[in-house]
């Protein structure tokens, strides 16, 4: 990956890890800039920074997807001990698991998203894993405890009270001052170096794909969209769901290096032979997460299709800001989702769908 990594100066420059954020920058934060990087007397040095256009105008228009979220409230998942949910996530995602639901031979999609007719329609991510991948994030993982503390219970155990952190990776190493420096954050909220953090990516047949209304927040109004025009708001059978809606997932850790800078992580999941990423990838079908729901209480906006990337990978924390530096660019007002949201709890494994398979068609 490359070196050098131009820091997008869109937002003000505030010191510390949980710095507030704002849409346009104020001259004192040029000046802030220019002096961070030596700029005086050294009018040919080159910096890590890029200016972008912020106008306080913009391209107006009607928002299409604003309102369309159909309202699915949570549902217990057990009556008389019997299961009344169809499929949850986010489950166990490790090589060979099979889940305890058998969904009537319900499929996900077996191909990557960009192949079909689905485009992304957000970006969020959640504190820790919510999905469980042995051995690269689950009970044994590690942080810094800055953002709260991992689960360190193992599947299959009900986690007591409102624990929001997931599963941690096992890369941090407080010995290394990659992943013990703090970053300037200005574009992210709360956000911390050395902790782990799951980014999600719903992607939707039904969204305003190639608009400036493709990203929205919630994202459920980007992923029902054209829930009236294209299914007369009228939901079709489950395996209809599942082959329209479909969320990719990546778990990171943050480090402090610049040597792990991607610039385009707003558009989807990393897929680069290279770094192993996005290259061992898991598919089921399951639900909506969040820690509004648990093993008691189960999402009705299910079956979605997921696919995961099995591996925990290292990303530069510039790499989240300039995140989030593009999503304030968005039309919508993606500003609820510039901070971690809490992590629901494992999906007990009579809840995991038995569907899951392992996705080659993503190497590249």
């Amino acid at each position: 990956m490359a070196r050098f990594v131009p820091k997008v100066l869109l937002a003000v420059l505030v010191p510390g890890e949980a710095a507030e954020s704002s849409l346009h920058n104020k001259c004192k934060d040029l000046k802030a800039a220019y002096a961070e990087e030596d700029c005086c007397g050294m009018p040919e040095k080159e910096v890590g920074f890029q200016l972008v256009p912020n106008p306080k105008k913009r391209l107006t228009g009607t928002n299409k997807c604003s309102g369309m979220k159909p309202e699915l409230a949570n549902i217990p998942c057990f009556e008389n001990l019997v299961i009344k949910a169809l499929e949850q996530s986010g489950g166990d995602v490790t090589k060979g698991f099979v889940g305890g639901m058998d969904v009537n031979g319900r499929s996900p999609i077996d191909t990557p998203y960009y192949k079909t007719q689905l485009c992304p329609v957000n970006v969020h991510w959640h504190l820790g894993a919510e999905h469980r991948s042995q051995g690269e994030f689950d009970e044994t993982g590690t942080g810094p405890l800055k953002h709260g503390t991992p689960s360190d219970m193992p599947p299959g155990r009900r986690l007591a009270g409102d624990v929001r952190y997931g599963y941690a990776c096992k890369k941090y190493d407080a010995q290394d001052s990659r992943f013990t420096t703090p970053y300037n954050w200005q574009h992210c909220v709360g956000m911390y170096v050395g902790e782990t953090y799951e980014i999600h990516w719903p992607h939707s047949s039904m969204g305003a794909c190639g608009t400036p209304d493709q990203y929205q927040t919630p994202f459920y109004d980007g992923v029902f969209c054209h829930f009236d025009t294209m299914l007369n708001s009228q939901l079709p059978d489950a395996q209809g769901i599942a082959n329209n809606v479909g969320v990719q997932g990546q778990v990171f850790t943050i480090i402090n290096d610049e040597a792990y800078y991607y610039p385009d992580l707003i558009r989807g999941m990393i897929v680069d032979k290279d770094n192993n990423m996005g290259q061992d990838v898991a598919a089921y079908t399951g639900s909506t997460t969040g820690t509004s729901r648990n093993n008691n209480q189960c999402s009705q906006y299910t079956p979605i299709t997921w696919q995961v990337d099995r591996k925990c990978h290292l990303i530069s924390a510039s790499s989240f800001d300039k995140m989030c530096a593009d999503m304030k660019q968005m039309r919508d007002d993606m500003s609820e989702d510039l901070h971690a949201h809490g992590a629901r709890e494992l999906v007990w494994k009579n809840l995991t769908a038995n569907n899951q398979k392992d996705q080659t068609t993503h190497l590249r």
